[in-house]
């Protein structure tokens, strides 16, 4: 035959020798990655409830999980959980959106300050209306809320400025924004405090542009306050859980992990410095779907959540240095691993209970 440009391609170039060829257990769509993470490198995570798996595993494995936002001394571990400490390196709860965390960054170093301040509960108590399920018993006052706010955000700057590496994890394009300022919120008003007001809140589906823009502005943010970090972006194979867009669900869904999916190859594109992990890429493949996801249909089973986790840590971590941490990651048992999966906080889950 003669040559052509796909003559001298390597094996994992072509789906009959990658993927069709091998059986299920064996796919692992990871050729290269960019730098790997020692168990000295500080790593932060943030994003869609996905991202809570790789920091799940991090705590468990003997890597430097980041947690610039620490509980009060004397609260007890369990007390410490329920109100969402360690959940991510910071108090933020699920950035679905690279809008929240451009915003996020820009409100923690006074560049933006939203005409939203808080929001009011049925019982009585407050929220900040952009984490409010963070504090479940909400709280007294809005000083109070505005006090804590402040130490949250005084923890956003450090982490920003004294990571090593920043784990994001790309999960919705649907959200509300308040129209006033475009200040983009974690859940809808009235979900979990507030009061929905078409007059002051609006519906807005971002585009890949968007997406990217958002995010890539985050990314020069953060790189000029600590030039060094290294990123790893993904996409939350977790399916949505409603549409705001008058189509079915499952439309949407597919819709919006389209865009992620395209959004993070542009991004990775441009910046050497940011890696993609395929933690959608491997879930959602054929071969794999039906074995990984839950009952439910969208979110990930423990298999799935051990089987992408085994790829994240065989690739971005030096194993040969830290065999036995990584190890330790990879051999939870079943039970500590369903416990683990529990743990994971969906705040998009509030639509369905609200």
């Amino acid at each position: 035959m003669a040559d052509n440009p796909y003559s001298s391609l390597p094996d994992h170039r072509f789906w009959r020798k990658a993927v069709a060829s091998l059986p299920p257990f064996a796919l692992d769509p990871i050729v290269a990655t960019p730098f790997k993470i020692s168990s000295r490198d500080k790593v932060a995570t943030a994003g869609s409830c996905f991202a809570q798996e790789i920091a799940h595993r991090l705590q468990q494995s003997g890597y430097h999980y980041y947690l610039p936002e620490q509980p009060p001394e004397g609260m007890s571990a369990t007390e410490a959980e329920r109100r969402n400490y360690s959940m991510y390196s910071c108090r933020y709860g699920n950035l679905y959106t690279t809008t929240q965390l451009l915003q996020l960054i820009q409100r923690a170093y006074g560049d933006f300050t939203p005409e939203l301040d808080v929001w009011a509960r049925d019982d009585g108590r407050v929220v900040d209306p952009f984490r409010p399920r963070i504090e479940p018993d909400g709280y007294a006052t809005a000083e109070d809320m505005r006090a804590d706010r402040t130490g949250h955000f005084a923890a956003v700057r450090k982490m920003v400025e004294t990571m090593d590496v920043f784990v994001f994890t790309f999960g919705l394009t649907e959200c509300w924004r308040h129209k006033s300022d475009g200040a983009v919120l974690q859940l809808a008003p009235g979900v979990a405090g507030g009061d929905y007001d078409p007059r002051s809140y609006e519906f807005w589906n971002m585009t890949v542009g968007e997406v990217v823009r958002d995010f890539l502005a985050s990314a020069d943010l953060i790189y000029a306050k600590n030039p060094d970090v290294r990123m790893i972006l993904s996409v939350s194979p977790v399916s949505i859980i409603a549409t705001s867009e008058d189509r079915h669900v499952l439309v949407s869904n597919s819709a919006s992990k389209a865009i992620l999916r395209a959004a993070a190859d542009e991004v990775v594109r441009s910046h050497k410095n940011i890696a993609y992990f395929p933690s959608y890429d491997l879930v959602t493949a054929a071969p794999n779907a039906a074995r990984f996801y839950g009952d439910d249909t969208r979110r990930i089973n423990s298999f799935g959540i051990d089987r992408t986790m085994k790829m994240f840590f065989d690739h971005f971590t030096l194993r040969s240095k830290d065999s036995r941490s990584a190890v330790q990651a990879l051999q939870l048992d079943v039970a500590a691993e369903a416990k683990s999966n529990a743990r994971v906080v969906c705040d998009e889950e509030a639509i369905e209970s609200a």
